[in-house]
């Protein structure tokens, strides 16, 4: 009993103890807990610098860690992109220069990047592992003629369509790939513009892919070309591509709309209003690029396209809205255009319009043709010196002009008021680096400043064979003044709207015109003033060849071609038909021929064999596609027995070609088919101060034709005057007329 009494008493006591001394308890509890906040606060703080300076220092390093297997392993950051590829579908070498570009450009953001040439590329056995490999596709293809893809992309393309439309390959073949497509192409093929460009988009859209930027579009016409010319587009182009692909680098699934509030982006990954800015101003630039630029598409596609991520079937309310959408677009483009063709101040929009309008020759274009020796003049015409006017210089024969009509070779200036052409012949020995247009829509400069900036240039060339030897002093001081003018230096010259008054310049310097035109524009044809000798290139006889060897621009090219031959017939003056043999092409078509020339009626037709230019990645012409001079004979032979009114009259063995003229030429049994140059300013001048009443004809100023000159003659077409010169090497020059 008294034992359980002091046990109570001793816990009772103590526990009074601690009740009188509570306060003091409570405390020293509040002030230790107080100790370990503040213990607890610093070294977390601490801590977490610590972190943020290890990642400032090693961002691509270890950032969180994972448990496996019972050991912690460094999770890596996640990789978005894995690299570039980029295809390239190329004729010219275009399409795989930009490819060059590019893929330099992407190296230098620290990512992969390939060139891949189409050809090399099958898509059956790769293309799917697109969709995995979490590489961006880049497709650079160009339009070759008739809408076709080009030589290394055609099975691309091929294979690409049919699994398109093959049910074993299904809707998502491609779902997971990642891709865009900037198309290279020429608007004045209006039919087939870019149209590779827009298939391959189109069939890997449909298989599931996503592209990452919408199509862009690369036109080699610098008056529809937004930025001047096809390079600049590509410029354009890859400014932005290169801005999205940062931005998928980063995660980014979408680019900013630009519609973000108060500077406050609310795409992820933007953690500053500095980067917003930016990335804003870097939207609303592509959009206004891409409604000016290119052909993309609507708000409405896009938004298909991600539902198509889930669900691969379209729905045809869906697509109703598409199209809705486009035609809406494109209305509103015509009505727009009309307003501005007939406004109420149409005279003062018409000034407008020729302020605005683009210069023919771009800066990579006037390169180009300066490195080809071409003597720019404006904005749209240029001088050359004629491999022929150098050679009579030095006394070693002139020209087929020369021997067909009287032309002296070193008096002969060769140029043109229009550069452009509305024809991509296969055997142009430009390479086709002039630009191509079926009607003017550039600045124009004046006939006045064109003629007289092209007698100083040629005048320039000329000096520079001052003291040249071989080269012959009369001759040269002779060169110095110029009779003749051959406009056939490059493009087509009766598209430039004051092309007869250029033709009335040149005669009132007493300077004779021989015009060349490719039959494309029969009104200016029928509207041309007098021209010492008009040609007219026909290089087949029939639609399907002359589609195949000119791979003209006009859409009726065919009737264009026969309106022109007819409106020929109706010229007074001298016409000539210029045929160019292509061996393997047209020489098969003499029947078609003959009938051509009962059609225009022309007072001479020259016939020459094709001149190869060597290697050109824009035609598909060899050394076997050019005749020999026998064959041209042997043709030429052919021709003149279906028409009875013709001969052959004269023949140029150095230049492949032969003449055949109207039996009018042959007076008294002899050849006149030389021009007497005098009289025909005479006649001219006559013309023009009647204004047109007092006419004549070609037969009105001809020159009886020297004996050497003459089909079967012993010297073939060749001067006596002049020295006959070999070359050594035997290589071709192609340069002249």
């Amino acid at each position: 009993m008294d034992a359980s009494v002091n046990t109570w008493s001793f816990f009772y006591t103590h526990l009074m103890s601690l009740w009188l001394n509570r306060f003091y308890i409570y405390s020293c509890a509040a002030f230790g807990i107080g100790i370990w906040i503040c213990f607890q606060f610093i070294t977390t703080k601490a801590k977490k610098q610590d972190e943020k300076s290890t990642q400032k220092l090693t961002p691509s390093k270890v950032t969180q860690d994972v448990l496996i297997n019972g050991y912690t392993m460094p999770k890596t950051k996640e990789v978005y992109v894995a690299g570039v590829k980029v295809f390239y579908g190329s004729q010219t070498g275009t399409a795989k220069r930009f490819a060059t570009i590019l893929a330099e450009a992407i190296l230098s953001l620290n990512l992969p990047a390939e060139i891949i040439n189409m050809r090399d590329y099958d898509p059956d056995d790769c293309l799917a592992e697109e969709a995995t490999s979490k590489n961006i596709c880049v497709f650079l293809v160009a339009t070759y003629t008739d809408g076709h893809p080009t030589e290394n992309a055609a099975w691309f393309c091929k294979w690409l369509e049919e699994a398109v439309n093959d049910f074993r390959f299904g809707k998502t073949y491609l779902k997971g790939m990642r891709y865009s497509v900037f198309g290279l192409g020429n608007s004045v093929y209006v039919d087939h513009y870019n149209t590779v460009g827009k298939n391959i988009d189109k069939w890997l859209w449909m298989l599931s892919a996503s592209r990452v930027m919408t199509r862009a579009e690369g036109d080699c016409n610098v008056t529809k070309s937004k930025h001047g010319s096809i390079e600049a587009d590509f410029d354009a182009w890859k400014a932005r591509f290169l801005t999205r692909l940062q931005a998928l680098c980063k995660g980014e699934k979408k680019p900013c709309s630009g519609n973000c509030k108060k500077g406050k982006c609310k795409s992820k990954g933007k953690q500053s209003k500095e980067g917003s800015d930016h990335e804003q101003r870097v939207s609303e630039q592509e959009n206004t690029e891409v409604e000016d630029l290119f052909e993309t598409t609507s708000e409405e596609e896009s938004g298909a396209e991600e539902d198509g991520s889930r669900n691969s079937v379209i729905d045809v309310e869906d697509l109703g809205k598409i199209m809705g959408h486009m035609k809406k677009a494109k209305k509103e483009r015509e009505l727009e255009e009309e307003a501005g063709r007939t406004g109420p101040s149409q005279q003062r929009s018409g000034n407008n319009e020729e302020s605005e309008r683009r210069e023919m020759i771009t800066p990579g274009l006037r390169d180009a043709l300066t490195k080809q020796g071409y003597k720019l003049i404006g904005s749209h015409s240029g001088v050359k010196l004629c491999r022929w006017t150098k050679s009579m210089l030095r006394g070693r024969g002139g020209c087929y002009k020369h021997t067909f009509y009287g032309i002296e070779s070193h008096r002969c200036m060769e140029t043109t008021p229009s550069l452009a052409c509305a024809n991509k012949c296969v055997f142009c020995w430009r390479h086709h680096t002039n630009p191509v247009g079926t009607e003017w829509r550039w600045k124009m400069d004046q006939p006045e400043m064109i003629l007289r900036e092209a007698i100083e240039n040629h005048q320039s060339l000329i000096k520079q064979f001052k003291g040249v030897p071989g080269v012959k002093v009369d001759r040269f001081e002779e060169g110095m003044v110029v009779k003749h003018c051959a406009l056939s230096l490059v493009g087509e010259p009766i598209m430039y709207p004051e092309i007869n008054t250029f033709l009335k310049l040149l005669h009132r310097h007493n300077i004779s015109s021989f015009l060349v035109t490719n039959a494309q524009f029969p009104v200016e044809i029928r509207n041309l003033e007098p021209v010492t000798q008009l040609y007219v290139s026909v290089d087949a006889g029939t639609k399907e060849s002359l589609k195949k060897i000119d791979r003209p621009l006009f859409k009726d090219f065919w009737q264009r071609f026969l309106d022109s031959l007819k409106a020929l017939a109706e010229k007074q003056q001298r016409t000539v038909y210029r045929l160019t043999l292509v061996k393997a092409w047209n020489v098969d078509e003499l029947k078609a021929y003959a009938e051509l020339v009962s059609l225009g009626k022309p007072d001479f037709i020259e016939v020459k064999g094709v001149t190869y230019c060597g290697e050109n990645a824009a035609s598909n012409l060899t050394m076997a596609n050019v005749p020999w001079h026998e064959e041209v004979v042997h043709f030429v032979r052919e021709l003149a027995d279906l028409i009875p009114d013709y001969d052959i009259a004269c023949e140029h063995e150095h230049s492949n070609c032969l003449l055949i003229a109207h039996k009018k030429f042959k007076i008294d049994g002899e050849w006149c088919t030389w021009i007497d140059y005098d009289r025909f300013q005479e006649l001219v001048q006559v013309y023009e101060n009647s204004r047109g009443s007092k006419t004549f004809t070609a037969a009105d100023y001809v020159a009886k034709t020297p004996h050497w000159a003459v089909f079967g003659s012993r010297e073939r077409g060749f001067d006596p005057l002049d020295t006959r010169f070999q070359r050594k090497n035997k290589t071709k020059d192609i340069s002249g007329c």
